[in-house]
């Protein structure tokens, strides 16, 4: 025993081997410490990695990874899970969207990836004339915004020329602008530029122009009635043929859509002055004035009469004197062939009374006179016969 040991160590000597001891007992510790630890693969938003821990469930390993956890997080196993050996762990952390769809605002937290993945995950379908802010491959960030405007099918017309189109804008005064439309000073828009556009609705841009139009007119010559008493009643005689007249007007004329809605005066000028027709109207009475109880004179003989009125088939209203016997009915005339009795003759026809012999007839012709009447009844009773006539002068 005294060979194996030496008599004597110094006190330097001791404290390296004790040192050593310390060491090696600290080694082993940590070696055992290591060797007791779970191995755990983890995928953190993406990125792969793998660690050794010593946590008894996922919540506590994200604990001591310092990672937080939020409820909208995508965790896979559950966070209660107890770690065990080879355990692969996922995570993605939610980012938060405000999503504006037609003006109406909300947000959402989501794991997706790319703004397609989101859609499909909140059911959001687009059209193809949907327009949205970002591109379906787009990456999601936090905080992110996305604007989707859905498509609206209206018809559009256009100086009355109608067309159908596909809009995202909300008002009439954005689908203008968004189509390049561009309206002039006195343009007209039905619905007004303030009114949202409902689905299959319809917008009408109704050009509006005004013109100025020059024309020139006719103007119309009034006819003049004079009394005159040396023609006799129901007689008329020109005395001014009259004659039209022409102006010039100049017009303010409204067009929408190419067609006339108003016409306003603006500028009248005279070319040509009108000229009145003048005519004499006979006031002298045709009966004559004859004694109570006096007999007529003249050259008295027999002839065969019948009667007519103003509106016989044939007749014009006026005799072959110019009377007027539709605006005198109740006249005394009667036709004669002139050969026999001269026009213009005063006559006294027996059961007829005073006349004037003022009108001429195609079947007058020698002996024969044809009294007028006031109606067709009158003409009827009065029939054919024979009658004196006395020529007075």
């Amino acid at each position: 025993m005294k060979n194996l040991f030496p008599m004597s160590l110094g006190g330097r000597s001791w404290t390296i081997i004790f040192a050593s001891f310390v060491v090696l007992l600290t080694t082993l510790g940590i070696l055992s410490f290591e060797s007791s630890k779970n191995t755990v693969a983890m995928t953190l938003d993406g990125k792969k990695m793998v660690v050794k821990t010593h946590a008894d469930t996922i919540k506590e390993l994200f604990d001591e990874l310092d990672v937080p956890l939020a409820s909208k997080d995508y965790l896979y196993p559950k966070a209660s899970t107890k770690v065990r050996d080879d355990l692969n762990v996922v995570w993605k952390q939610a980012n938060m969207v405000h999503i504006v769809k037609d003006n109406e605002k909300k947000t959402i937290w989501t794991t997706a990836d790319t703004v397609a993945e989101l859609l499909k995950e909140q059911k959001i379908v687009l059209k193809e004339h949907d327009q949205m802010s970002a591109n379906p491959q787009t990456a999601i960030k936090d905080k992110m915004n996305l604007k989707i405007d859905l498509a609206l099918h209206l018809t559009y017309v256009d100086g009355g020329k109608a067309q159908k189109v596909w809009t995202t804008s909300t008002t009439v005064a954005d689908f203008l602008t968004q189509q390049g439309i561009k309206l002039n000073k006195l343009d007209r828009v039905e619905p007004p530029l303030t009114n949202h556009i409902p689905d299959n609705g319809v917008v009408n841009v109704i050009r509006v122009e005004k013109v100025t139009d020059v024309v020139e007119e006719p103007v119309q010559f009034a006819v003049v009635t004079k009394k005159d008493e040396n023609l006799h009643k129901g007689q008329e005689k020109v005395i001014a043929p009259g004659r039209q007249g022409r102006v010039s007007r100049q017009y303010e004329v409204v067009l929408e859509n190419g067609k006339e809605v108003s016409r306003k005066l603006i500028n009248e000028q005279n070319i040509l002055p009108k000229q009145d027709r003048i005519v004499a109207v006979g006031t002298k009475d045709l009966a004559l004035q004859v004694s109570r109880g006096a007999e007529p004179k003249g050259k008295e003989f027999y002839v065969m009469s019948t009667a007519y009125t103003a509106y016989c088939n044939g007749c014009s209203g006026h005799t072959a004197t110019g009377l007027n016997v539709r605006a005198n009915p109740n006249m005394k005339v009667i036709a004669v062939d002139p050969r026999i009795i001269p026009l213009g003759s005063k006559v006294y026809v027996e059961g007829y009374g005073y006349a004037v012999a003022a009108d001429t007839g195609g079947a007058i012709r020698g002996y024969i006179i044809d009294l007028l009447m006031p109606s067709q009844a009158d003409c009827y009773r009065w029939g054919r016969k024979k009658v004196k006539i006395t020529v007075l002068n």
